[in-house]
């Protein structure tokens, strides 16, 4: 099984419809809305995202720690998922 995570904004429609992808295709995922995080912990989502995504957009999704998917790409989704 793949390690997925998701890194949001809850008002980003675009982040809506990568969730519903992700729960259409009965995947696995953790998530994260960095908008509603605070402080510290907001500081470390953003440097993630960052690490991954310099320009910092959403969503975000981080696939194995190895692939990374900026915006609602399905056909990259799936690709990256083997699905």
């Amino acid at each position: 099984m793949k390690k997925v995570m998701l890194y949001a904004l809850s008002t980003c429609g675009w982040c809506k419809k990568t969730r519903a992808f992700l729960d259409d295709n009965d995947v696995e995922y953790d998530y994260v809305y960095v908008d509603l995080l605070k402080g510290y912990e907001r500081e470390q989502a953003i440097e993630t995202v960052r690490k991954w995504n310099p320009k910092g957009s959403f969503p975000t999704v981080i696939v194995d720690e190895q692939h990374v998917i900026v915006g609602y790409k399905p056909e990259q989704l799936e690709e990256a998922l083997g699905i």
